[in-house]
């Protein structure tokens, strides 16, 4: 029995759909029962993660910085486009306060996102992710994902997929211009 190919095509293209769609459900389903920093304001949600020497860091660590917390992967396209920029900025505003944080969410090994970073030049910390981590934050859905974090603790922008390196930096100056207020 011979079979159309435009109707094999068809199946095919809807079958993708609904596992995508599918997918897409399941993931949102279950991040919205996990509360995040979603608005301008919010605490960022503290955890402990590896860094690639394996010190146990926490991003509480980090107060009294500006913190640019950025969830990324090896196999993240963009984020290889942005990361050469982290590079330079954490260069530029690190003397002002800037604290660059990346964040690897992927399953390849502590050599392999070592050798990446190494590779691309990264000189602020990088940790190892949990899927946890990324929970608290609202369910990392898209990398890059990045988060701006002030001086105490607070969320000022959330940043979904690559931005122009201007409106990186935009979020940067912004978070840097902040103060740290008294307890």
């Amino acid at each position: 029995m011979k079979r159309d190919p435009v109707v094999i095509i068809v199946v095919a293209m809807v079958v993708s759909l609904m596992l995508v769609f599918g997918f897409n459900m399941t993931r949102k389903t279950r991040n919205n029962s996990v509360p995040g920093p979603q608005t301008k304001g919010d605490t960022a949600p503290d955890f402990t993660l590896q860094s690639l020497e394996g010190k146990s860091t926490r991003l509480s660590d980090f107060r009294g910085q500006a913190v640019l917390l950025n969830f990324w992967a090896t196999w993240c396209a963009p984020c290889k486009i942005e990361m050469p920029w982290f590079v330079e900025l954490q260069k530029q505003y690190g003397p002002q306060g800037l604290q660059i944080v990346g964040v690897a969410m992927d399953d390849a090994s502590t050599k392999d996102i070592a050798d990446f970073a190494k590779e691309m030049g990264v000189n602020y910390p990088v940790l190892l992710g949990k899927e946890s981590v990324g929970d608290a934050y609202g369910g990392v859905q898209f990398l890059p994902e990045n988060f701006y974090i002030d001086r105490n603790g607070k969320l000022t922008a959330r940043a979904f997929g690559l931005k122009s390196r201007s409106e990186i930096e935009d979020d940067i100056r912004a978070i840097i211009a902040s103060k740290v207020t008294p307890k």
